[in-house]
């Protein structure tokens, strides 16, 4: 495997562990990069920049994106806590104070934080959206302004996989007038050259830059390593009436995420196109300046984003989760870099975290879907070779 791109000193495991990923667990094409304390300490890439490319295909370069899928959502909040910094957005606030039509089906009284923490109760549709609904800029929000609440918001927290799309990006909106795509792109992105976008730009998708992801079969765990899921959670997954099924077909069919039409939607809960490198520099620039700019998060709101407002069993996922507002925070079922990370898995494999006690922005990024949710072990292959090398 011909890997790219260079580490500094002291952080060969990760490449290391990067190399072995491809050797062992089945990458196909992949990138990590790693921030410590504002400075670029880890810039790899290898393999194919499509899933299914064969010898000879266009290699996966330094400026190559891909779909992160749910670490989108992460890089999402990032928007809702900068407009609470502001002083434009309270965060126990009612949403209904905002977004008046969100108090029908017994939501009156969730509050944004509710919203972000994935305790408002409307993790699924009665109805599921089709793709062209669910990107129409109408439709999402329609649906999940109207949809009775399957718990008392507030009480409970599951998994919003694909609702929390309409939920922050209606939020947004009604704050500050723009989509949540326009507002990170003209005040976060854009500024700092970070290759990040939720809603591909159409002179992205033009210059070639962003690889074709599938679905890839893992290799056989090793000895000693979990084969096969809880029963529970099998079962969730087995019912096509369970909330865990339900949560993730709010759009059915399932979107083609190498569509066009998908990349280019502004869907914060699932269809982000990034960079790893992108990814780790904007976690990186939360936490303090960077050599792409100035530090976004004060340190108020950088304790924010990794308190805890979320925890135990999830309605949704089935485990026990942790989530902050708008990340998801350290645990069993999504670990980290330490208690003190704060970040967002993508299903299959995507991971971005940052964590302030070390100083670092990190993220993954791969072309090859693996059936994983919460813990790629590819993901967790590279943190656990960071965490050697601090």
């Amino acid at each position: 495997m011909n890997i790219q791109g260079q580490v500094a000193e002291g952080f060969e495991p990760v490449r290391d562990a990067f190399v072995r990923n491809f050797e062992v667990l089945g990458d196909r094409g992949a990138a990590v990069a790693v921030y410590r304390d504002g400075r670029r300490v880890v810039d790899l890439w290898a393999g194919p920049r499509d899933v299914d490319g064969a010898d000879g295909s266009e290699p996966w370069a330094a400026g190559t994106a891909q779909v992160v899928r749910s670490a989108t959502k992460g890089v999402a909040a990032v928007v809702p806590l900068l407009l609470h910094q502001r002083g434009l957005l309270d965060l126990d606030a009612p949403v209904a104070e905002y977004w008046p039509e969100f108090k029908a089906g017994g939501k009156e009284r969730t509050l944004v934080r509710d919203l972000l923490a994935h305790r408002a109760g409307v993790p699924a549709l009665d109805v599921p959206l089709t793709l062209a609904e669910a990107v129409d800029g109408l439709s999402g929000a329609r649906a999940v302004a109207g949809q009775r609440a399957f718990w008392e918001p507030g009480t409970a927290h599951g998994y919003h996989a694909q609702t929390f799309s309409w939920l922050l990006s209606e939020l947004v909106l009604r704050v500050t007038g723009a989509s949540l795509g326009q507002w990170l792109a003209q005040e976060v992105t854009g500024p700092r050259g970070l290759d990040f976008w939720i809603g591909l730009p159409q002179a992205v998708a033009d210059a070639g830059r962003v690889g074709r992801v599938g679905p890839v079969e893992a290799p056989e765990p090793a000895a000693g390593l979990r084969t096969r899921p809880r029963r529970n959670v099998s079962e969730a997954w087995a019912d096509p009436e369970s909330l865990t099924r339900r949560a993730f077909a709010a759009i059915t069919p399932l979107a083609d995420e190498n569509d066009p039409e998908f990349q280019a939607a502004e869907l914060p809960a699932s269809a982000g196109i990034g960079t790893a490198r992108g990814l780790a520099g904007l976690y990186a620039a939360l936490l303090g300046d960077t050599e792409d700019g100035a530090r976004l998060f004060t340190a108020e709101t950088a304790a924010l984003a990794g308190t805890e407002l979320s925890a135990g069993p999830d309605r949704v996922l089935v485990v026990h989760t942790r989530f902050g507002p708008g990340y998801m925070l350290h645990s069993t079922a999504s670990p980290l870099l330490s208690p003190a990370s704060f970040g967002h898995p993508g299903r299959g494999g995507s991971l971005a975290f940052a964590d302030p006690e070390a100083g670092v922005g990190f993220g993954y990024v791969t072309n090859a879907h693996a059936k994983s949710v919460t813990a790629d072990p590819r993901a967790q292959a590279l943190v656990r070779a960071l965490r050697s090398c601090l």
